[in-house]
């Protein structure tokens, strides 16, 4: 939570491996929207029905969504680096292999095996860019999203230019992309840690005994399974050429891109996970149906699924945060769980799709895409109670919400404190150490309050650091302020979602702790940063019912307001 003063640090400043890393999540995150352009060309250069064709994509999830049960298994054995490295080479054969067969069964046969390629590097890659960046973990939270949104926005773009060469382009562009990002990773990735504890390949099935759990996994199949009927079929009724579908669909993942980036956490932040996920799911839904009832006109289609765009960014985004916001169980554990239903349900649309098409017209399959999408509202509804409480209150154990763990003596009761804010940032030290003045000069008790948060991009959760490291970050700041005479208690705030969730969770402790001041540092991710997942010192200083001041080591604390918060802003620029 806090920074040097003057200009926030940059989130482009990592090393090598973080970059590496990035860069083989582009290409990743290229290849749902690489093969769609070239859908219609492959039905007719390979004497393939769509039905057909449509299972490149069933192979491709299904395999991921079976792999996903037991790549925790496999990271926690061989390592995060060496699971990765092993994604990433069987992405580069299955490609290419994938590029270089001659029929439309090689083609779904292969795109299997690159799907347990994808699952082994999605289910690592966050944590490992995580665990590499040496400037801060926020940074290279930033770059992550960075990478997906622009893999998400080009993979059409390039996609739909090699198709227009050959359909064998996009398949051979990623197996030689990927290669030179199997190099980087393995030339600039350090080995990695193993896991203390191995986990289980039957811990994912067993976290679906939880119903939080399990009822946003069902949510999500009958979400993915909208989705991957629209990617599988859209391309037809749109009668393009490769290279227009391609920017169709780079229209589509510009959307995507900045509503799961930008957007999604603010108006999560505003109105409630669940309240939004209604409205989302609510507005795909007629979507689809736009398109079912426009199959046969071109403009109606294209215009709808660039919309849907935009929809699909929000969800992709709150859906993971709700699971991990009702699952009481690990966060790697819970994303394979989630993983697993995603991924069915995206595997099986497209091939009942396409026995509904076969059997009737085009229209069927978007029609019940529409419906799985309107289906899962009332899912998502039998589970509200949880997901309100989670985002809200301490959860209880059903839940994974916000919760604060006492460290060192506990607090004198009936005496206001100074709370002061701090995260895993090497000026931790010296924000604690201004607050603790500012605590002496009003005859109060300090608490420091340890924020520890997980990171939530797309589906995959990783811990920024562990219990252990956040614990013993407290005790060294306790036990440097015992001997000042600082009367002086720490707090462990662990919690899932964005900043600002972070920071009215803290507001909400501080009430009830009846605290005199909250204190913060200066904020490091900058105005892009804190505009995209909501700003920890903003949501803070609007929920909270005492002052909240900034402190920096060489100046005096100043209250913030609105106004001044503006003025950060600017300075930050």
């Amino acid at each position: 939570m806090s920074a040097p003063r003057g200009k926030a640090a940059s989130p482009f400043r990592q090393p090598k491996a973080v970059w590496a890393v990035a860069f083989a999540c582009v290409i990743s995150f290229m290849g749902i929207g690489l093969v769609d352009p070239i859908l219609p060309a492959l039905a007719e250069s390979l004497d393939a029905t769509p039905s057909q064709v449509s299972l490149l994509f069933s192979s491709y999830l299904i395999v991921t969504a079976v792999a996903m049960l037991f790549v925790g298994w496999v990271s926690s054995r061989i390592g995060a680096k060496r699971t990765l490295v092993t994604g990433l080479a069987v992405i580069v054969v299955f490609a290419a292999l994938a590029g270089a067969t001659g029929s439309i069964n090689g083609i779904v046969g292969f795109r299997a095996g690159w799907g347990l390629g994808n699952a082994l590097f999605i289910a690592t890659s966050l944590a490992v860019i995580v665990a590499s960046a040496s400037g801060g973990f926020s940074g290279a939270i930033i770059l992550y999203e960075t990478a997906l949104g622009l893999g998400i926005a080009v993979g059409p773009l390039l996609g739909g230019e090699l198709g227009g060469i050959s359909w064998r382009g996009p398949f051979f562009g990623v197996a030689a992309l990927m290669a030179v990002a199997l190099i980087a990773t393995v030339a600039f990735v350090p080995d990695l840690p193993k896991p203390k504890r191995v986990t289980s390949p039957l811990a994912p099935l067993r976290a679906l005994r939880h119903r939080g759990l399990l009822t946003m996994g069902i949510m999500a199949l009958l979400y993915n399974w909208g989705f991957f009927t629209m990617l599988g079929y859209a391309p037809y009724p749109m009668e393009l050429e490769a290279h227009e579908l391609g920017l169709v669909f780079t229209g589509w993942g510009l959307l995507v891109a900045a509503f799961s980036v930008f957007f999604a956490p603010r108006l999560q932040a505003r109105y409630g996970t669940a309240p939004v996920l209604y409205a989302n799911l609510l507005g795909l839904g007629i979507v689809m149906a736009v398109i079912a009832a426009g199959v046969t006109e071109p403009t109606t289609v294209i215009v709808a699924v660039i919309v849907s765009g935009a929809f699909i960014g929000i969800n992709n985004t709150l859906t993971t945060q709700a699971v991990m916001l009702v699952s009481p169980v690990e966060r790697p554990v819970a994303s394979s769980a989630y993983g697993f239903l995603r991924f069915i349900g995206g595997g099986l649309a497209p091939y009942v799709a396409g026995k509904l098409a076969d059997a009737t017209d085009l229209s069927v399959p978007f029609y019940l895409g529409a419906a799985t999408f309107l289906l899962a509202i009332p899912v998502l509804a039998s589970g509200h109670r949880l997901l309100s409480r989670a985002e809200t209150d301490t959860g209880g154990e059903e839940t994974m919400a916000p919760t604060l763990t006492p460290v060192g003596a506990p607090a004198e009761a009936g005496v206001p404190p100074v709370v002061v804010a701090v995260g895993a940032r090497s000026e931790a030290a010296a924000v604690v150490d201004a607050a603790a003045r500012l605590a002496r000069d009003t005859a109060s008790p300090l608490e420091i309050v340890h924020v520890r948060q997980t990171a939530v991009v797309e589906e995959q959760a990783t811990e920024t650091e562990t219990e252990t490291e956040a614990t013993a970050a407290v005790t060294a700041h306790l036990d440097r302020l015992g001997p000042l005479g600082v009367a002086a208690t720490g707090q462990i705030l662990t919690g899932v979602g964005d900043h600002a969730a972070a920071g009215r969770a803290l507001a909400r402790h501080a009430t009830e702790v009846g605290a005199r001041t909250i204190a913060v540092g200066r904020s490091s991710r900058g105005p892009l940063a804190q505009f995209a997942d909501g700003s920890f010192t903003s949501a803070l200083t609007h929920a909270a019912t005492c002052t909240v001041v900034l402190v920096d080591p060489d100046e005096e604390p100043r209250p913030l307001t609105a106004r001044s918060l503006t003025q950060l802003r600017a300075e930050a620029r």
